[in-house]
This record gives C-alpha cells, sequence and structure tokens, in this order.
C-alpha cells in the first residue's frame, strides 16, 4: 500500500527558491519539474530542462533549486511497502526526461484528488494511480527517447502534424530546433522512424483525404491548404502516396457513402 502525506501540483516558487535537505526525508519524494531546474545529482550541480521527473527514496540527499525566473512543480511525499517502488530500477534522485509530461501531470491531479475525497476506492484507486505512474517514469527511463534533443524533436513533429501546409523545408525544420540540417534528418529518422520530409508529406497528405472526404472544397484550394504551390504537383505526390489522385480518390468515397 501507499500512504500519501502530501499531494500537490502546479506549485510555483520564485527565482532564489532552493530546496536543501542533506539527510534526506524519512519518505519517499517524487516530483515532476514544469520548468528548469538544478539539481544535486553525483556530487555536483547541474542543469536540467523543464519536464523531468526525480524519485528520492528514504534518507537521500535532496537538494535541487531554481534556475530561472520561475520554478514550478508536481510533488508528492508518501511512504510505501509495495515491491514496485521498494525495488524500483528508476535512476535515484537524477532527473528523468519525460516524452509525455502532460500525461504526468494529469496523474498529479487525480493523485491529489483522490487523495482529497474520502471515498470507498480511494486506497485502491490510488494504488493505481501510483502504479500508472511508475510504469511510465520506467517508459522514460528505459526509452531511447530519453535522449538530448527529444522534447524539440517531439515539438517540431506536433507543428507539423498540426500545420502540414506551412512551407515546411528541412532548412526551416533545423532553425526551429536549433540544429544543422545534416543532423536534424539523422536524429529525426533514428527517434521517429521517418525522415523529417516524409513526415510533412504523410501529414499533408492526411490533411487533404480528410478535406476531401469531408466538404466540398475545390482540389485546387485543398493543394494550397496542403502546401502545395500548384496542383498538379499536389496531384502527383496525392498519387504516389495513396495510389490514385485526389479527384478519384473523393469520387471512391462518394460512391460508397
Amino acid at each position: 500500500m501507499n500512504t500519501i502525506f502530501y499531494v500537490g501540483y502546479d506549485a510555483a516558487h520564485p527565482a532564489d527558491f532552493i530546496y536543501d535537505i542533506p539527510e534526506g526525508h524519512d519518505f519517499w519524494l517524487l516530483i515532476l519539474t514544469q520548468t528548469p531546474a538544478e539539481f544535486w545529482v553525483n556530487g555536483e550541480i547541474k542543469a536540467y530542462p523543464a519536464n523531468c521527473a526525480v524519485l528520492y527514496p528514504p534518507y537521500q540527499k535532496i537538494m535541487y533549486r531554481a534556475c530561472s525566473d520561475q520554478y514550478v512543480n508536481d510533488w508528492v511525499r508518501f511512504l510505501s511497502d509495495e515491491a514496485y517502488v521498494l525495488e524500483t530500477t528508476l535512476p535515484l534522485g537524477t532527473p528523468i526526461l519525460l516524452p509525455d509530461p502532460g500525461y504526468c501531470h494529469q496523474l498529479f491531479q487525480l493523485m491529489a484528488t483522490e487523495n482529497f475525497l474520502q471515498c470507498d476506492y480511494r486506497e485502491l484507486s490510488i494504488d493505481y494511480l501510483f502504479r500508472i505512474m511508475f510504469n511510465k517514469l520506467l517508459e522514460a527511463s528505459q526509452s531511447a527517447e530519453n535522449k538530448p534533443h527529444y522534447q524539440d524533436l517531439l515539438n517540431l513533429r506536433k507543428a507539423i502534424n498540426h500545420n502540414p501546409g506551412q512551407e515546411w523545408s528541412v532548412a526551416v525544420m533545423a532553425d526551429c530546433v536549433h540544429l544543422s540540417p545534416g543532423y536534424l534528418q539523422t536524429i529525426y529518422k533514428t527517434t521517429f522512424g521517418i525522415s523529417c520530409m516524409e513526415d510533412v508529406i504523410q501529414s499533408r497528405i492526411r490533411l487533404a483525404k480528410e478535406r476531401l472526404i469531408h466538404g466540398q472544397s475545390r482540389i485546387s484550394d485543398i493543394s494550397e491548404l496542403c502546401g502545395y504551390r500548384n496542383v498538379e504537383h499536389f496531384s502527383r505526390q496525392f498519387r504516389q502516396v495513396v495510389g490514385c489522385t485526389p479527384r478519384a480518390y473523393r469520387k471512391s468515397i462518394t460512391s460508397t457513402s
């Protein structure tokens, strides 16, 4: 069972914030940073980006501090006799970069709500949330995604998917993540299994298919919306990916509906 002492989220602190417990606590402490911070790791202070999780066991030195205008984190102090906590393979006292920090932030919110409520299944619900949290931390610590630049690459990929019609080029994308074009192409494919320009094309064709299925927009307008300078190029690329022209695709969909 896990027993929560305190749990909170979106705790904001000023630029001079420092948390220093030389002998550690007599309980576990898990924090999720929303801003950059500096941590005491292996005998020295190191700077880490936002969206890191850090797990401190009882009686381990704890020291971290703000390194920007504000420090914000989620946190939970707890006791546990669960094997998945006591025997965890997570690196203790060392920040872990989270690929999807928003998901873990929601877990903290749910944990705080369950801890506040006095329901019949409160303890069981809290245990489930802890198990999910630890699974996500293990995934993050073991994942190949836990690399430098991953968050920047993920943000770039989200931007491509949300706005495929933008004038994307390797040079533009490289500038977005402050990397050289050659290096971007290498690590993007290594990270996501697809080249950055192929990702752009796939996103554009996906948007085009949605517009062809839903709505009566002219093909020339869809072409422009998806970032193509001329309809011929759009039709050619659409056929390469889908296997037929945009017009034929629309006709096949409408004839079966």
